[in-house]
């Protein structure tokens, strides 16, 4: 039986109303401009939501818009630019099955013909009413003998149509639903890209965010594999709602929770998600990831990735990625702004003060300049340090397990043990790998210079906190700054204990070494831009567990992502399926490390619909998926 797809233009095929727009053009320089294109907009909404008659809805626009021939032209530029994302996606679609798919739209015919039909509808399956002009051209009305223009038209016209088979209809409005009320189509799918009418989708037989949503459901062909609002992010810990934005202006449905979720909270709340965002307190566990049905990606909104247990992640097919730059200037800054401060004695200073105290002394403060600071960790942030504290007059050691360029004057040490002991200032920047574990106790503490500032900006589980306050305490450590801790509140209700409450010149904050606006905000564009580069590519590049690939853009072809076992002979057998179904490689890359192998294959995009299951029965076989 032949399908027949009923598409509407205005917010469906376009982003927007066109007389709407019209409008703006025509009354640019009205005097009573903005209220009377409002009051059209207000106008279009009452119609399209079923609250006053089409009919009405037409004639009261039309008296208010004092529009001219010439502004269609304008209009027509206008309309190219704001076509509906899935539609522009999947133009392919509309051109091979043109001879099926008719617009109806109670807009004009004047600006959607020059639209629609360079997307491959054809002029004679496009439905609308037409503008009347007088002999100057400016618009005086419309020909009301039109079907369109009338009430319940969209209900007529498809009367007259008599299609012999299955009608669907996709549309934002009440004149859409009107034609399923009627009886005349199969079901009606209430499109809500672009604008969504609670009093239509709640008429609607399904909620379509987009053509990808349509077209799965109904087993037909499109440009990607799998429709993007059903792609679900849950964000955790308060992350920076440009990261949201970003999530929902590519179409995914996106849940933000503001703090950290325990063990068993987030086993039940990762069900069905596909992507993770988290930031350091959010432990992401083998017995998390086993509830895990769906997931593809974590993003790590921070540097670290200690917290989430990537082996077990590699093993579900999980990529995950960080960000490695996004707030290093961050916590370079902190980390200097603490050395002054902690160098004059300014956290004692100032708590004497709020009690009423003036102590006015130069003793116990210093500068920093001509001092020996020692960098322990010389990755990214330590490195940028060394440069802004070389600048600043001190003098630099930096000790690292893994062979680091020295930046500037900067001198190597060949052991912890030597950094200690030369350093007037030790910094911690090193990673929250297991081997840094307790990295700093009572013997490292016994190894510094009496009176050393100390500061751990990395991982509270570096320290050992009792022996750096028994140093505090001894006057070993005549000053300390602290950002990160063994055991941190997963919220702001929570109330903070530790042995380091209290004591003297030492600054405590609570994990905030990356928490600027301007650092959240750069984490909050740089991951969603890496989580999205692998749904849309498969792009790998920068991923912290998985074989880093970057991929260009395939067109007119299918993508398919085969993640398995490193086991000898993988590779052989995709090809031998390919090969056996008569399947042409357009390209294909792959990438292991020691545990998985990254297969991307891009492939004519003919192909019998089994080669996808004997791709998936390969042995050994972790994930498998079709990008477009």
């Amino acid at each position: 039986m032949q399908k027949y797809i009923i598409i509407d233009f205005d917010s469906t095929f376009t982003k927007v109303e066109g007389l709407d727009e019209l409008a703006s053009i025509a009354l640019e320089n009205h005097p009573e401009a903005r209220e009377r294109v409002a009051k059209i907009r207000d106008i279009t909404t009452l119609g399209m939501e079923g609250k006053i008659s089409f009919a009405e809805s037409l004639r009261q626009r039309i008296s208010l818009l004092n529009a001219h021939r010439r502004h269609l032209p304008l209009l027509i530029t206008q309309l190219r630019e704001q076509v509906s994302e899935s539609f522009k996606r999947n133009r392919a679609f509309l051109e091979k099955f043109a001879e099926n798919i008719f617009v109806i739209s109670n807009g004009f015919r004047e600006f959607i013909l020059p639209i629609v039909t360079e997307y491959g509808i054809r002029p004679e399956n496009i439905y609308a009413n037409t503008f009347l002009f007088d002999e100057d051209g400016q618009i005086i009305g419309y020909d009301d003998t039109c079907v369109l223009a009338q009430n319940r038209g969209k209900v007529t016209l498809l009367k007259n149509l008599n299609l012999q088979g299955d009608v669907y209809v996709i549309g934002d409005g009440y004149t859409d639903y009107e034609i399923r009320e009627a009886g005349l189509a199969n079901k009606f799918f209430a499109f809500t890209e672009n604008v969504a009418r609670d009093a239509v989708s709640e008429k609607a037989d399904h909620i379509t965010p987009s053509l990808e949503e349509f077209l799965y459901i109904n087993k037909l062909p499109m440009a990607i594999s799998y429709p993007k609002n059903r792609i679900s992010v849950l964000l955790l810990e308060n992350i920076h709602p440009q990261a949201e934005e970003i999530f929902r202006r590519e179409g995914y449905q996106v849940e933000t929770l503001k703090g950290a979720l325990l063990e068993d909270e987030l086993r039940e709340k990762i069900k069905n998600v596909s992507i993770l965002g988290i930031r350091s307190k959010t432990q992401v566990t083998e017995k998390v990831l086993e509830n895990a049905n769906r997931l593809m990606l974590i993003g790590a909104f921070c540097i670290g990735t200690n917290q989430i247990d990537l082996k077990a992640c590699l093993q579900k097919g999980v990529v995950v990625f960080n960000a490695p730059y996004s707030n290093t200037r961050s916590v370079v800054e902190l980390a200097i702004g603490q050395m002054i401060l902690l160098m004059r004695n300014i956290p004692d200073t100032s708590r004497s003060m709020h009690e009423g105290i003036w102590n006015k002394s130069a003793a116990n403060s210093n500068e920093i300049r001509g001092k020996k600071l020692g960098i322990v960790g010389y990755g990214n942030i330590g490195a940028q340090l060394s440069v802004l504290a070389e600048a600043l007059g001190l003098e630099v050691y930096y000790y690292d397990v893994v062979e680091k360029l020295a930046l500037g004057n900067a001198k190597k040490c060949e052991s912890l043990g030597e950094l200690l002991e030369k350093s007037d200032i030790i910094t911690l920047h090193v990673d929250g790998r297991p081997e840094n574990n307790q990295l700093i106790g009572a013997e490292q503490f016994a190894q510094m210079k009496e009176g050393v500032i100390f500061l751990n900006l990395s991982r509270g589980a570096v320290v050992d906190i009792q022996a750096l306050r028994l140093a505090i305490l001894s006057g070993k450590v005549r000053g300390a700054s602290v950002d990160v801790f063994p055991y941190e509140p997963k919220t702001n209700d929570e109330l903070f204990e530790s042995p380091l409450r209290g004591l003297p010149n030492v600054l405590l904050s609570p994990h905030v070494g990356g928490s600027t606006q301007e650092a959240q905000e750069n984490i909050a564009n740089f991951v969603p831009g890496r989580l999205i580069s692998y749904v849309n590519k498969g792009d790998t590049y920068g991923s912290v567990n998985f074989p880093n690939l970057q991929l260009p853009e395939q067109l007119n072809a299918h993508r398919l992502i085969h993640v398995h076992e490193n086991m000898p002979g993988i590779l052989a057998k995709i090809n031998q399926v390919l090969a056996y179904n008569q399947v042409n490689i357009l390209g294909q890359y792959l990438k292991t490390n020691e545990a998985v192998g990254y297969v991307i294959t891009d492939i004519d995009q003919v192909y019998d619909k089994k080669l996808i299951q004997e791709l998936k029965e390969i042995p050994h076989t972790i994930k498998f998926r079709i990008l477009y």
